[in-house]
């Protein structure tokens, strides 16, 4: 249903509405009615009755309608479309597909389907195809989908002739429509009324569209409409066409006038400029100058010629020219170069003379001229040869013609000076003289200064020289391998002091000799001489060096020089490095092997060509590298390997050092022993062992307790183990190491107070008896002398008995026996006599056992006890058994008493004192 809203002024009404579906696809139905909304009318109102029903017949129902539709459509990107397929009563559709797609399809009647495309996307060149497929057959159409045109960007009008208006602009986004659905234009002037329609590609960026000239009319107002089948658009623009000349290109550029400075040159340019100026320009370029523009006014004509003069150009020159023009007036644009044209000058004599230099022969007989050849902007044409004269006083004494390409002659003077003057010639004529005196004034003190490399070229300084009146000459030579020397120079004028000489024929590591002269009025004078280089760089090789002599801690090395073309820089000194190394190929270079041991000399006297190596070890092997180094870094290394001779001298000392030291050590220490004998014998083996020193008597403190668990110190009865007896014969009894006497025993010593023999013992084992009981020694008035065994109580064991009749100055030493090292009470033992020499036989009793008597455990019921005494302490018992074989300790108060006669030999006579004299 649609609402529309009519006033009464409207005679015919017309109602405009767009079906979603094609009109062809099925039979659309209209009817209208009114209602008339007027305010004044204040009756009832209300709508009329409808008209009667218009029918739009669809295909569907015509006989012979069958095909798909709409048919050939052009739409916008993005549209939804509806595509039905209308067929005979008697087909069957198979499917509907818009491209590759297939769709679901929609009935509208019995002959006609419908599906529907959302959102359609640019199609092809050739169209998108929707096809309806039949059971026999097929129907189908092409759908054109694309963009309405863009508004025209950047529309610009020129002439080039002022034939035709070109006018140009930018399409913006291609349409995607082509053939004749494609968007076309049109270009309308609205002050002529005149429209032209154009012709363009859709595949050009830029369009064109030709506008004629109108007769009389300068100013122009143009619209360019553009349209397609989607949508169109438009865009304007006003234009004074005097003010947008574009020429064409020039053309026929050509040469009609040509001399050693100058040239004309014609062209010609398409279009009537009768009624503006021409500003063209020409474009001047050649090897050996920057390019040039040169600007020519002219006025217009109509497709005529114009011609130009190009003056101070260089003789014998090649140049290349090219043109372009604009409108003088008004400038909108330059045209385009046209095509370029070579032209070379005529030549012209030249402009100046070479630069010459002298030198005298080493015999002084001849003088030897040199001359540089000219530039080409200064020969003006090709020099052909160059004529040297010799003069003295306006007198020719020689004239020579050199061809070229020599650059240099010989002149036989003798001892004679003159003025030489030289001059070039080419095909137009010769150049001014230049001219040079041979004579050369003497020089004293000439040195020889190093130049500084500068990378570039060779920094040379001098001191200024106020009598050197017309400047200053730095001359060099340029010499590579076997070629001869050419000579080079260069002039400065008098107030330089310093300069940078650069050649292109200066290479890196080239040692160049230089010679600084100073210009008199009478002549030149030789300064000083200069060797420089350009770049220093590492030299070539090391120095060839030897091995001279060598030592057991020394080696003398000596080497040759550098030859100055392997230098390749000044050099600054060698390095030499030693290091220990066997000869090995693949070793690496001692400055890269990263040793702790290498050592490094710098010698930088240069004329210094030995060195010697000090401080080194004898029958060694060393590795030698020799280096020089410049400025520009270190040569590649020179090695040698050699071996020291081996240290004779260190060897005998190294032997008798030792020897010296030991002796020596064993003195010393034969004099510390004697000298501390006493301090060493009571130390290491004192006459009575310090118990607190004895291990062996350090029992454990329940071992004298009474442990009954410790068998070893029970006192059980038990059987002697063995008797050794050891016979010897004697004049008269003696008493043993170990022998224990009852009081009954009796001892018979010597009168004579002399040693009883020592070496007869008699060995018994000792084991503490339960009952006390005496046993008399059997008598001692045998025949040959016999040894005695005893069994006593351990009472009775410890007490020496003496006869009463013996004297008391008895040898204490001979006749004391085995005693427990303890002082026992007297009045304990039962004894019926005691005296004096009893109480220094206690005295000088022998070895005791170092124990706390008290300390003993007197409960136990193996332990011997006095029968006689109600003392505790007078019987005891030994915590272990004691074997003696003689004397442990002699006494050492009586040193009158006669001493042990000993035949053997012990380590502690050694620290016994000497009698005294």
């Amino acid at each position: 249903t649609h609402y529309s809203k009519l006033t009464h002024e409207d005679i015919i009404l017309s109602w405009n509405w767009t079906s979603d579906m094609p009109l062809e696809c099925t039979s659309h139905y209209v009817k209208i009615r009114c209602y008339i909304n007027a305010t004044q009318f204040v009756g009832p109102k209300d709508w009329s009755d409808w008209s009667p029903v218009e029918v739009i017949p669809g295909k569907d129902i015509e006989p012979g309608g069958s095909g798909v539709f709409p048919l050939d459509p052009v739409v916008a990107v993005g549209s939804d479309l509806t595509f039905c397929c209308v067929h005979e009563e008697d087909q069957r559709i198979t499917n509907m597909t818009y491209g590759s797609k297939s769709y679901t399809m929609m009935q509208l009647s019995s002959r006609s389907h419908a599906i529907r495309v959302l959102n359609a996307s640019v199609s092809n060149s050739s169209g998108t195809n929707v096809v309806c497929r039949l059971e026999n057959g097929l129907e189908g159409s092409v759908v054109f989908v694309g963009y309405a045109p863009d508004t025209p960007q950047n529309l610009s009008c020129e002439t080039s002739n002022f034939l035709i208006i070109k006018c140009t602009w930018k399409p913006g986004r291609p349409s995607g429509l082509y053939g004749e659905r494609r968007t076309k234009y049109s270009l309308f002037e609205r002050t002529s009324g005149k429209n032209v329609s154009c012709e363009v590609s859709e595949v050009n960026k830029d369009h064109v569209c030709d506008f004629p000239v109108l007769p009389a009319q300068k100013t122009y107002d143009f619209i360019l409409g553009v349209s397609n089948p989607i949508g169109q658009a438009k865009s304007s623009l006003l234009v004074d066409i005097t003010q947008r000349v574009h020429p064409k290109t020039p053309e026929k550029l050509t040469v009609t006038g040509n001399n050693s400075t100058s040239i004309q040159l014609r062209w010609f340019i398409n279009g009537s400029f009768a009624e503006t100026r021409l500003l063209c320009q020409i474009e001047i370029s050649s090897s050996h100058s920057e390019r040039k523009l040169h600007n020519v006014s002219m006025p217009g004509r109509k497709s005529s010629t114009y011609t130009a003069q190009l003056s101070e150009l260089h003789p014998d020159t090649k140049y290349q020219l090219r043109v372009r023009c604009s409108a003088a007036d008004h400038f909108w644009k330059w045209s385009d170069w046209s095509r370029g044209l070579e032209q070379t000058t005529s030549e012209a004599p030249p402009a100046r003379g070479p630069e010459i230099w002298r030198e005298r022969s080493p015999s002084g007989e001849s003088l030897i001229v040199f001359w540089k050849p000219l530039s080409l902007s200064e020969s003006n044409g090709k020099i052909v040869s160059h004529e040297v004269s010799c003069y003295l006083q306006d007198t020719i004494l020689e004239h020579k013609i050199i061809s070229e390409p020599s650059n240099s002659t010989e002149i036989k003077l003798g001892k004679s000076d003159c003025v030489i003057s030289v001059v070039a010639r080419n095909q137009a004529g010769s150049s001014p003289p230049s001219s040079i005196t041979s004579v050369e004034l003497p020089s004293d003190n000439v040195t020889t200064d190093q130049a500084v490399a500068m990378g570039n070229g060779i920094n040379i300084s001098w001191d200024s020289y106020p009598n050197m009146t017309c400047g200053y000459i730095v001359k060099w030579c340029h010499s590579s391998g076997s070629e001869p020397c050419s000579v080079d120079w260069q002039k400065f004028p008098s107030n330089t002091t310093n300069v940078v000489i650069k050649s292109a024929l200066f290479k890196p590591g080239v040692r160049y000799n230089f010679s600084l002269y100073g210009c008199k009025s009478m002549g030149y004078q030789l300064l000083k001489n200069v060797t420089g280089y350009m770049k220093e760089l590492p030299p070539k090789t090391a120095p060839n060096f030897i091995v001279e002599e060598t030592s057991s801690d020394s080696i003398l090395v000596k080497w040759e020089d550098i030859p100055i073309e392997e230098c390749r820089g000044f050099l600054k000194g060698y390095l030499l490095s030693f290091a220990k190394g066997e000869k090995d190929a693949l070793k690496p270079r001692l400055s890269e092997s990263g040793n702790p041991e290498l050592k490094v000399n710098n010698i930088t006297d240069l004329t210094k060509k030995s060195m010697k190596i000090l401080d080194l070890q004898g029958k060694t092997s060393y590795q030698l590298e020799l280096q020089a180094y410049t400025a520009g870094g270190l040569s590649p290394p020179n090695s040698l390997y050699v071996v020291t001779k081996e240290d004779s001298v260190g060897l005998i000392i190294a032997i008798l050092i030792p020897v010296a030291v030991v002796v020596l050590l064993g003195v010393l220490a034969s004099i510390f022993c004697y000298r501390k004998r006493e301090w060493i014998k009571e130390t290491f083996y004192p006459e009575i062992p310090n118990p607190e020193n004895s291990k062996a008597l350090q029992f454990q403190r329940n071992i004298c307790e009474g442990n009954k668990t410790l068998k070893t110190l029970e006192m059980n009865p038990c059987t002697p183990n063995s008797v050794e007896v050891v016979e010897t014969q004697s004049t008269a009894p003696k008493i043993e190491d170990t022998e224990m006497m009852s009081p009954a025993a009796e001892t018979t010593v010597p009168e004579d107070g002399s040693e009883s023999e020592m070496e007869n013992h008699v060995v018994v084992s000792y084991c503490p008896p339960i009952i006390e009981e005496e046993i008399s020694n059997p008598p001692t008035d045998e025949p040959g002398g016999s040894s005695q065994v005893v069994y006593i109580d351990i009472q009775s064991m410890y007490q020496p008995q003496i006869k009463p009749e013996e004297e008391p100055e008895i040898d204490l030493v001979t006749t004391a026996g085995y005693k427990p090292q303890m002082q026992l009470s007297i009045s304990t033992l039962k004894i019926e006599g005691h005296s004096p020499v009893e109480e220094e036989l206690d005295k000088t009793a022998g070895y005791r056992p170092q124990a706390n008597t008290n300390a003993w455990n007197m409960g136990t019921p193996d332990s011997p006890g006095s029968v006689e005494s109600n003392n505790e302490n007078a019987s005891f018992g030994s915590p272990c058994s004691i074997n003696s074989r003689q004397f442990l300790l002699p006494p050492k108060d009586d040193e009158d008493s006669p001493k042990p006669i000993n035949t053997g030999w012990s380590f502690t006579h050694f620290f016994q004192n000497k009698p005294n004299d």
